[in-house]
């Protein structure tokens, strides 16, 4: 992921999956899971840089990272 181009990483453990679940909120339908929190934070991340790159193929629209923190 560029430095420039951040997102919320929305992570939680799943006994059903027995996997840590990360989900992308800002990027429709962008999830990864890991047995590590740390594998399901960098699975998060090559996700958010797959949808990026195939949205911008694609000639869609890629939303800008506001984060559910930061001020709008």
């Amino acid at each position: 992921m560029t430095p420039e181009i951040r997102y919320e990483i929305s992570i939680r453990w799943s006994d059903e999956d027995g996997a840590f679940i990360a989900d992308v909120p800002e990027l429709p339908g962008c999830m990864a899971d890991g047995p590590s929190y740390s594998e399901a934070v960098a699975a998060a991340e090559r996700a958010i840089a797959m949808w990026i790159a195939t949205a911008t193929e694609l000639g869609r629209p890629i939303p800008a990272p506001r984060g559910s923190r930061l001020l709008v």
